[in-house]
């Protein structure tokens, strides 16, 4: 149990903060997970401080954290430099021609939904639209953080379907079920969750008002989004979709006189620098939660919620709640899947849970987990994209919770029928 209280120490630290600051936004995340690594190293019991430091520094430095930070510094580069350019301001004007002012965000919800599906991934997802939801909500009456929230769970709409995506590949892999069966399971869960979500921003569309544009649209500078979304959705890997976004602004930029080559390096630098509590905040948590599995705090998990399993439907509840939790230790839904999924296939054949439903639960608790977690990259992106703090986004994201309310009614009320 010791191995879990940094959870705990940083969800206190946090919010103690926070209201000793009268603001619960103005406390820098960075600053709760310091104090509460430093908490978690000092805990660590049976090694010496240098080896509690090394295993920390391993777990920051691990080659997923790694890879998650070049897209974060690659991504600050090219959001910064589309921005100074003119693009962002470009597709905000032309989506404000193109779309109704109540549909602005149903159209929103279902961008993230098709190009999530159609990438595999949440994070190439907020990378591509958020930048463009913030400048929307900017020249709207919507509020940002609820703007980017639409966008954030229409992410993870894609994330627990798509056939390319990490999670689906890896639930289906330990469940041992097909990918296609997986699916049709898997959606007749949760769409009916996004069908709501989609009605209720079609609602809350007919609140919004936007100026009316009338001068025309430099469709040029609209290219490089453009280029990044048919990229992306074409399967290209996240970090060449950026690289050519990122060269593709630069070029337009010069060209259209927006800066010169060092004015194009100089917004780069800014938009990388930009991206530093973001990239310091993945770091410690990646060595945080090494800490917490070297303690044993998934070992006492797995133990705590399996030990009174005595039904198929304990048994699937069980698998959610493992997942969630896993996810909230590693900060990562494809870890968590990884980590639980052997013990998940032991429970379902135990309890003659179907295949097709374990590996759908798996996936769909670990989007759940993933997307409302303030650490994980998904919320760390699109916060530091829109100037924000992630728990700010919190609140708004509608589709993930009522994507977890559906799943767990599809466990309760022993649906669908397989």
């Amino acid at each position: 149990m010791l191995a879990l209280s940094p959870i705990a120490v940083f969800l206190v630290v946090y919010v103690a903060a926070s209201i000793i600051a009268g603001d619960f936004y103005k406390v820098p995340i960075s600053v709760a997970f310091l104090l509460t690594s430093i908490y978690a190293i000092a805990i660590t019991r049976g090694d010496s401080l240098r080896q509690r430091i090394t295993l920390f520094s391993q777990g920051a430095g691990q080659p997923d954290i790694l890879l998650m930070i070049w897209i974060f510094i690659l991504a600050g580069a090219f959001a910064a430099s589309a921005k100074t350019m003119g693009a962002i301001d470009a597709t905000v004007q032309l989506s404000l021609q193109l779309l109704p002012d109540n549909l602005l965000l149903a159209g929103l919800f279902l961008s993230a939904c098709f190009i999530s599906l159609s990438i595999g991934t949440s994070v190439g997802t907020v990378v591509a639209l958020v930048p463009i939801a913030a400048g929307i909500a900017d020249a709207t009456t919507a509020s940002v953080p609820m703007v980017v929230g639409v966008v954030v769970g229409g992410a993870f709409f894609g994330d627990n379907l798509s056939f390319i995506s990490d999670t689906t590949i890896m639930a289906t892999r330990t469940q041992g079920c097909r990918m296609s069966d997986k699916f049709r399971v898997n959606s007749r869960i949760v769409t009916p969750a996004a069908i709501l979500v989609l009605l209720l921003y079609i609602v809350m569309g007919t609140r919004m008002h936007s100026p009316q544009v009338t001068e025309a649209v430099d469709v040029m500078k609209v290219l490089p989004y453009v280029v990044v979304l048919v990229t992306a959705i074409a399967g290209l890997d996240v970090m060449l979709v950026l690289v050519t976004g990122l060269l593709l602004s630069g070029i337009i930029g010069i060209a259209y006189g927006s800066y010169d080559l060092f004015g194009w390096f100089g917004a780069m630098g800014e938009g990388i620098l930009g991206m530093g509590e973001l990239i310091i905040v993945t770091m410690l948590a990646g060595g945080l939660m090494a800490l917490i599995r070297h303690g044993g705090g998934l070992a006492f998990i797995i133990r705590l919620l399996t030990r009174r399993v005595h039904s198929s439907r304990g048994a699937e509840l069980t698998i959610g709640s493992l997942v969630m939790l896993t996810n909230f230790c590693t900060a990562n839904n494809t870890v968590a899947i990884l980590t639980v999924g052997p013990i998940a296939r032991e429970i379902a054949e135990r309890f003659g849970v179907d295949p097709r439903k374990s590996a759908s639960l798996l996936d769909t608790f670990s989007c759940l987990a993933q997307a409302i977690i303030p650490y994980g990259a998904q919320l760390l992106m699109a916060a530091s994209l829109a100037a924000l703090s992630p728990v700010e986004i919190i609140p708004y994201l509608y589709y993930p919770f009522c994507m977890g309310l559906f799943a767990i009614a599809a466990i309760l009320f022993r649906r669908p029928k397989l």
